[in-house]
C-alpha cells in the first residue's frame, strides 16, 4: 500500500461530503443540553439507535439532574441495562448529575474545561455537547470520524486527539460541526469499517484508502 499523500484535495472532499449529506445532523435524540450530555455519555460502545431506544423512556421519567440524584446507581442502571458498560455509565451519570446540581444549579456548563471535569465526560463528549447544544464549533472524533478521516488522508494518526488537531488545521472552523456530522454519515452509510462500498463511493477518486484497496 502506498504512503499517504502529503497534499490532499480537502476542499473537493468537503464539497462532495456536503453534496452527499446536506442534512447531516446529530442522530441522538435530545431536547436540551442535559439530555444530549447524558445521551452522549451513553453512546460509548453503543449505537445511536440503541441509545435513542433507551433514552426515550429514561428522559420521560428522569428529565432533570435532580431526578438521578434521588436514585441509587443500581436503580439508574435498570433504565440503561440494554447498553454496553451500563453499570459504569450509571455510576458516571449519578456523579455527573450530583456535580451539576452542586456547582451549576442543574445546568450543563458551556465551556470545555467544565464539561471535561464531569465524571464520564471526555473530549469527544464535550465536543458533541458544545457543538450541538451550544453552537460552539467543534470536531468530535468518534470511531467513524477516526476511520474515514484517515482513509481519506485528511488525517494520519491512530490517536483521536491528533486526528482532531489535524482536521482542525485543514478544515475552516465554521465547517467543523457540519463536517463532523457528514463524515459520520459517510462512515455509517458507505465507508464502513468492514466491507466499505469503495466501488460506488463518490469520494473514490480522492480516497487514498479506496484506490489502494482496489489495486
Amino acid at each position: 500500500m502506498q504512503a499517504k499523500p502529503k497534499r490532499v484535495q480537502t476542499k473537493k472532499i468537503l464539497s462532495i461530503l456536503a453534496e452527499l449529506y446536506p442534512d447531516a445532523h446529530c442522530e441522538l435524540d435530545f431536547r436540551n443540553p442535559f439530555e444530549l450530555l447524558i445521551a452522549t455519555m451513553l453512546s460509548a460502545q453503543s449505537t445511536d439507535k440503541q441509545v435513542n431506544k433507551v433514552t426515550k423512556n429514561l428522559f420521560a421519567e428522569l428529565p432533570h439532574p435532580q431526578d438521578y440524584i434521588l436514585l441509587t446507581e443500581e436503580e439508574i442502571a435498570t433504565y440503561i441495562r440494554g447498553l454496553g458498560l451500563y453499570r459504569n455509565k450509571s455510576k458516571s451519570i449519578k456523579k455527573t448529575c450530583t456535580l451539576l446540581m452542586e456547582k451549576y444549579n442543574g445546568e450543563v456548563p458551556k465551556n470545555r474545561a467544565a464539561l471535561e471535569a464531569l465524571p464520564g465526560v471526555g473530549r469527544k463528549t464535550a465536543n458533541v455537547v458544545l457543538s450541538n447544544a451550544f453552537g460552539v464549533p467543534a470536531l468530535a472524533v468518534d470511531t467513524h470520524v477516526q476511520r474515514v478521516a484517515n482513509r481519506l488522508a485528511l488525517a494520519d494518526s491512530d490517536k483521536p486527539l491528533e486526528t482532531e488537531q489535524q482536521l482542525m488545521r485543514k478544515i475552516p472552523r465554521s465547517e467543523w460541526t457540519d463536517t463532523h456530522h457528514r463524515i459520520i454519515f459517510h462512515g455509517r452509510r458507505i465507508c464502513a469499517a468492514r466491507n466499505p462500498k469503495c466501488s460506488t463511493c463518490p469520494l473514490l477518486p480522492f480516497c487514498w484508502y479506496g484506490k489502494n484497496m482496489r489495486m
